[in-house]
């Protein structure tokens, strides 16, 4: 929750959580693989055109409406039956990161061949991992009994992150309000800027009932993801792509000055 009793201290060191995040810059900046050779300078470019050829992911969109609904039935079971909700949800995480890395981290471009984007396949590794351990551990509890005016004013930047309401032509992203989208995008479920600023705002709804490494780790890869994405303002065909990005930055921001307020050191 975002108000409500001090959260208890825990028995851990501070300099862990820098250790991560330098960890987490490391895996960021990790150069990416491709079958043809490509200069440094053309690091972007490649990474670029990997996005482009994973954007709509075949045959992996038809699985695209599953997403939207067991999204759906979580929050029907945290509102329902939260003693169970924190582990669903965290086991549905880690199982949402492994999909990610490997429908999002590699692909076949035109120009560079087989590709494989190393930081986001390694930093979705770790998610996953992590937040399977929190499951098995039990360690995250969630409710929507406590919701607050501040939960409801963040809900906007998680359902577009959820709509993700965009339609791809060979060169540019335009908007698409279709309604239908908020159960087919293809975006939510199978790519990780558009489905990590949901798991952002569950994890802040859980506050303080959140392990807090693993969730300053969600919250600062997220915001790195963020940052690095608002370029796509800078380019006419692409600045919708800038604006859908913007749940993302905006939710990890506020997770990680929640983090510094409420969480204790663990």
């Amino acid at each position: 929750m975002l108000a409500g009793h001090a959260a208890p201290k825990a028995h851990t060191y501070r300099w862990v959580y820098p250790l991560a995040y330098g960890l987490l810059l490391i895996i960021f900046f990790l150069p990416p693989y491709a079958e043809k050779p490509y200069a440094p300078q053309e690091t972007s470019n490649v990474i670029n055109a990997l996005l482009r050829a994973t954007a709509e992911p075949e045959p992996y969109t038809i699985l695209s409406p599953l997403f939207h609904l067991a999204t759906l039935a979580l929050i029907a079971l945290m509102a329902w039956r939260p003693t169970y909700a924190g582990r669903v949800l965290a086991a549905y995480m880690g199982l949402n990161y492994v999909v990610i890395g490997w429908v999002q981290g590699q692909g076949v471009t035109n120009t560079y061949g087989y590709v494989v984007h190393t930081g986001n396949v390694v930093a979705c590794a770790l998610l996953a991992i992590i937040w399977l351990s929190v499951a098995v551990q039990n360690r995250l509890s969630i409710s929507l009994r406590e919701l607050d005016w501040r939960h409801y004013a963040l809900a906007p930047l998680a359902l577009l992150a959820f709509w993700s309401p965009a339609s791809l032509t060979e060169s540019a992203v335009q908007p698409d309000f279709n309604p239908m989208l908020l159960l087919t995008s293809p975006a939510y479920g199978l790519s990780y800027c558009l489905t990590t600023p949901v798991f952002l705002f569950f994890l802040i709804i859980a506050l303080p009932n959140v392990p807090p490494l693993a969730y300053r780790v969600t919250a600062f890869n997220a915001l790195l993801y963020g940052l690095i994405n608002m370029t796509w303002w800078f380019d006419p065909a692409m600045w919708w792509m800038g604006f859908l990005h913007i749940p993302l930055l905006a939710l990890s921001i506020v997770a990680l000055v929640l983090a510094r307020r409420r969480l204790p050191v663990a």
